[in-house]
């Protein structure tokens, strides 16, 4: 198996800190490798980075249109949401839709990520519902998949009607036939592949022809980038900085995926360490490699080349982009 290669360096001062390492895969609209760091066939679980995945069956299945659902709920479908007003409004108004409650819902309660929402709730000494999910997006993309399936209300479980479609969808798109799942943080599984699976998968994306399941997903991501994670967030403020030319979708673990339509390219990567500041480094610094995000924008700025301050607000080191990774 190839090691990991660097993603990401802190400096503090003249001294190397720490070195993130990781794996990522660029494809082009065939499916095959343009560039790839690491081990590109190292069997992953992307994670949240998969959920534009899960719901493809949304749309191929016509229950998209059955419900007429509008490109929000599209891009909630595929989103890691801060559980702010503007996701939970859209949310519950989508499963009221379908008549249904939060107690439909098979993903846990969450706290809210959101300031806001989060103290209100605490000062009105309310408990989390399971609508504040990050995930609850996609769980009403599933609750709306099974009522036009006919399928039954534990629609998390692997042999129902909704995962397996899922599955057939995500095999479909990563060419690959899945070595199995491990259980997500909302209940649901979450297929393995090899992350040039996943690649392959977010390139047949970028490449799929206008009106196709897959566009429409896309498209939706990139027209409400506020939807699909929320305001100071990786995903969000990357999709704006590329003036919505790019779907970006962040994972748990250190998983980031890019699907560039104008260049029919997808990108996945892993953070070996798994943290956040590393695949957001990783993909930022992919980002200004292929040419779609200004190297010198604010919320490049952000995740790359990115001063570390102490508390007192001095500069003590900065977050530095791996060499491999830009040129």
């Amino acid at each position: 198996m190839t090691a990991p290669a660097p993603f990401a360096e802190i400096w503090r001062g003249p001294f190397l800190e720490s070195v993130h390492s990781g794996h990522a895969v660029i494809c082009d609209s065939t499916g095959q490798i343009i560039d790839a760091w690491g081990d590109p066939e190292r069997v992953v679980l992307a994670r949240s980075s998969s959920k534009m995945i899960q719901a493809l069956p949304l749309v191929r299945s016509g229950a998209a249109d059955a419900f007429s659902l509008s490109t929000k709920q599209l891009a909630l479908s595929c989103a890691s949401h801060q559980g702010a007003k503007i996701h939970v409004d859209n949310v519950g108004a989508w499963i009221s839709q379908l008549g249904l409650d939060d107690t439909a819902f098979r993903c846990g309660p969450e706290e809210s990520r959101d300031r806001d929402v989060k103290e209100a709730q605490i000062r009105a000494h309310e408990s989390p519902c399971r609508i504040h999910n990050n995930c609850s997006g996609k769980h009403a993309g599933f609750l709306t998949l099974s009522r036009h399936l006919g399928g039954d209300a534990n629609y998390v479980a692997p042999d129902h009607p909704v995962q397996r479609a899922c599955l057939e969808a995500f095999e479909d798109v990563t060419q690959e036939t899945s070595p199995g799942f491990g259980i997500d943080g909302c209940s649901a599984p979450n297929y393995a592949a090899t992350l040039h699976g996943i690649a392959r998968a977010m390139a047949h994306f970028a490449a799929a022809p206008e009106g196709s399941a897959e566009v429409r997903l896309h498209e939706a991501m990139r027209l409400h980038p506020e939807l699909v994670a929320g305001e100071g967030r990786a995903c969000t403020e990357l999709m704006r900085a590329c003036d919505g030319k790019v779907a970006l979708k962040t994972g748990a673990e250190g998983f980031f995926i890019a699907i560039i339509p104008e260049r029919g390219i997808g990108i996945a990567l892993k953070a070996a360490c798994g943290t956040t500041r590393a695949a957001e480094a990783a993909v930022t610094a992919l980002l200004v490699r292929v040419g779609v995000l200004d190297p010198n924008h604010p919320a490049t700025l952000k995740r790359i080349n990115a001063p570390i301050k102490n508390w007192d607000g001095l500069t003590t080191g900065v977050l530095k982009p791996a060499a491999g990774l830009l040129a």
